[in-house]
């Protein structure tokens, strides 16, 4: 299994427009940001978890030629915005592309891209298969993946466990029966916005706080603000087995 993080900012990106703050004015290429999605590789298939405002460019940058199937966290634009881009996809593939999603996505995939749901269709435009995600455990192909419902400050979102590798993002707050399904994982990701405290994320010590308490054996920080620090320093203060990631980086573990 490899895992490939696509981007891993806010949801304004790093740099954020018209910022001129020591990350947002960076040379370090760590410090450049897409917004947060990551790819997942195993057993012959490519699966994409969000599809935010920057997934053509991801999937470009990454040179991606054939896309599987998209799983969706939540239903915020920064994780959805970028869908009508599975086009490309349609066109080469031939096929209509599975996305798994929970009820509250499905609903604004439908308000957002009303014209894919549409009676009568326009030529050319996305194909999907939309799929329903619960708590219960789903195949895609042969991966078995396992939803975790995080709370996004008072929104229900989904993480997703994909055999000894967990990801999680924009969570505030876990369950302790959510906490079991993760226990066990051996590569954790979870968000870390900023060092200040914050309604709807994680801070810089809650995701240490939350990584220590799972106790995997690598735990990499995602969902990442120019508020939090510049890569190179905030890295020195991380403790053993903790990483921040950047764009491009790419994770492997045992099938």
């Amino acid at each position: 299994m490899t895992i490939k993080f696509l981007g891993t900012g806010t949801s304004q990106g790093v740099p954020v427009i018209a910022c001129n703050c020591s990350v947002c004015t960076s040379s370090d290429y760590r410090d450049k940001r897409l917004r947060s999605s990551i790819m997942l590789t195993a057993k012959g298939k490519n699966l994409v978890v969000d599809t935010g405002p920057d997934f053509r460019y991801q999937m470009l940058r990454a040179e991606v030629k054939h896309l599987d199937a998209i799983l969706f966290t939540h239903a915020h634009k920064d994780h959805i915005a970028g869908l009508d881009d599975v086009r490309a996809f349609n066109y080469f593939q031939g096929t209509a592309i599975d996305v798994f999603a929970d009820y509250l996505v499905q609903d604004a995939l439908k308000r957002e891209f009303y014209y894919i749901f549409a009676e009568h269709k326009y030529p050319g435009i996305p194909k999907i298969n939309l799929r329903d995600v619960t708590d219960q455990s789903f195949l895609v192909g042969d991966i078995d993946v396992q939803p975790i419902e995080i709370m996004h400050f008072k929104l229900p979102i989904k993480g997703y466990r994909f055999g000894d590798f967990t990801y999680l993002t924009d969570v505030k707050s876990v369950s302790q029966s959510s906490r079991a399904k993760i226990k066990g994982t051996k590569i954790l990701v979870v968000n870390a916005l900023q060092r200040e405290a914050h309604i709807s994320h994680f801070t810089l010590e809650e995701a240490i706080h939350f990584a220590r308490e799972i106790g995997a054996e690598r735990t990499y920080l995602t969902h990442i603000s120019h508020r939090l620090g510049l890569h190179e320093e905030v890295s020195k203060e991380l403790p053993k087995g903790i990483y921040l990631a950047y764009d491009g980086l790419e994770i492997s573990l045992g099938d």
